[in-house]
């Protein structure tokens, strides 16, 4: 009787833990569960994304809380360390360097096709435009006077140069607000050439990752309060239309890849058919995967930020942009 009392609480508890992983932000201001699919996490071998047995490889673990990894046209990726607020540099050579301090406690990013990075920058909740020389270019100041909640992950439209971004509110201990200006936690659309977003979907309650198809017809957005993604049609003038629910289970960042699949973060990687069926889980030894995109001279690299470290998989697919 006692084993089998002592084997029914190791079930719950493991139950417990796998379905209920508690994020802590840098700043332990929020905390949020995030549910897989299912109670799987482990890596399917069946699957074509990547070699059987490959494993993620510490690439370092010198940071505090890395996020935002973004690739350039010739495969560096940058990332952020955004309570040192420093963007780092992890060159297709395998070498880290740092590209900018002083980033306006840049979170996500994502290159715009002039080879401009471009930085939400939640110290001053704007959204920024970085040269390769480091100039910086305010391309979001406020909406109609009032400071965005703080902009979050973004992605740039491939054919209409437009920017969608994510816009929750985490209180920030560099801040000296309380309370946010703006009602609702939303996503929003800057054309290109606008410095006036627009509202994309104000019906989240905290939209965070976000990314979109290499054709520029779908849009993928986790809204990780509810642990929820949903996938939206884009229309020719950039709205969004016909909300559907991809999966149930929210994300901190996302990637997509060649054959559509997509890539959610937060207990390590999950990845999901177009269909929304899910493909595997890969496990990341650290407390929080945050965010993840594809890297390399080929693209065949997946880049991991995850909490204090950064990660490498080689991939038997590739990134788009």
């Amino acid at each position: 009787m006692q084993h089998s009392i002592k084997s029914s609480l190791v079930i719950v508890l493991t139950s417990l833990a796998i379905s209920s992983f508690i994020l802590v932000t840098e700043n332990n201001a929020e905390r949020y569960p995030i549910h897989s699919a299912d109670s799987t996490i482990v890596a399917d071998s069946t699957h074509t994304l990547f070699a059987a047995g490959a494993q993620p490889e510490l690439i370092a673990k010198q940071f505090k809380f890395t996020e935002g990894p973004a690739v350039d046209k010739q495969g560096n990726v940058f990332f952020t360390d955004q309570p040192n607020d420093k963007i780092w540099k992890y060159s297709t050579d395998g070498k880290l360097s740092v590209f900018m301090e002083k980033t306006g406690r840049s979170n996500g990013l994502y290159f715009d096709k002039k080879g401009n990075l471009l930085a939400c920058a939640d110290e001053n909740n704007q959204l920024w435009s970085i040269s390769p020389q480091g100039k910086v270019t305010v391309l979001v100041k406020d909406l109609k006077g009032q400071k965005l909640n703080g902009p979050n992950d973004l992605w740039v439209h491939p054919q209409s140069g437009g920017i969608y971004f994510t816009d929750p509110y985490y209180q920030r201990d560099y801040w000296t607000r309380k309370t946010p200006e703006i009602t609702g936690q939303k996503v929003y659309f800057l054309p290109k050439g606008k410095s006036e977003p627009l509202v994309a979907d104000e019906n989240l309650e905290q939209p965070n990752g976000i990314i979109g198809s290499g054709d520029g017809k779908t849009l993928y957005v986790a809204d990780i309060k509810a642990n929820k993604t949903y996938k939206y049609q884009i229309a020719p003038d950039g709205k969004l239309t016909n909300r559907q629910l991809f999966v149930e289970q929210g994300s901190d960042g996302m990637t997509i890849d060649n054959q559509g699949n997509v890539y959610l973060t937060g207990k390590g990687v999950t990845v999901y058919s177009p269909a929304g069926e899910k493909i595997t889980n890969i496990p990341v030894p650290a407390g929080w995967t945050a965010n993840v995109t594809f890297g390399g001279k080929d693209r065949s690299l997946l880049f991991i930020t995850a909490s204090e470290a950064v990660f490498k998989l080689p991939m038997l697919v590739k990134g788009v942009q």
